[in-house]
């Protein structure tokens, strides 16, 4: 059995259920979609297959530990808008006021509570797929830029 981290709780964003048909019956096998962040600025996802569900989660967190990436957050929110794109998904994110909270759906908001953000606005657009949301969601968050970072890259004070 694998040990679990305490660093980065996961969240279980989906399940999926597939069945092969075989000449006893039916096959059935599992995947898993994991998000898992420290709460403080570094997130990751993961995508497992097994024949049982405690096998998937366990492979999805594995590469979500692997694949790990760092965010800017500006005091609890994100440094401004932005829009992440994958496939047919589209997912907006807009900084939030103090005391607004996480306004999401549930693959982003997993996406952004794990990276530790607590107050954000977020929309989707298209499909709602959750594995083009969370992947949507991590180019968008992926495409971040602080004001010192922008400074910095200019090489110029804004």
């Amino acid at each position: 059995m694998a040990e679990a981290r305490t660093d980065s709780p996961e969240k279980v964003v989906q399940i999926r259920r597939c069945a092969c048909v075989v000449k006893g019956g039916r096959r059935f096998s599992f995947t898993a979609l994991v998000v898992v962040g420290d709460g403080n600025g570094r997130v990751g996802w993961g995508y497992g297959k097994g024949a049982e569900v405690p096998l998937a989660v366990e492979k999805a967190v594995k590469q979500a530990n692997r694949s790990m990436v760092q965010i800017p957050i500006v005091g609890s929110t994100i440094p401004h808008q932005i829009v992440g794109r994958n496939r047919s998904s589209r997912v907006l994110l807009l900084p939030a006021r103090p005391g607004t909270g996480v306004i999401a759906g549930g693959a982003v908001r997993s996406v952004v509570e794990s990276a530790g953000i607590t107050e954000i606005l977020t929309k989707s657009y298209g499909s709602n797929n959750p594995i083009n949301l969370v992947k949507a969601t991590f180019d968008g968050l992926g495409q971040l830029r602080t004001r010192d970072f922008v400074e910095r890259l200019r090489g110029v004070e804004l």
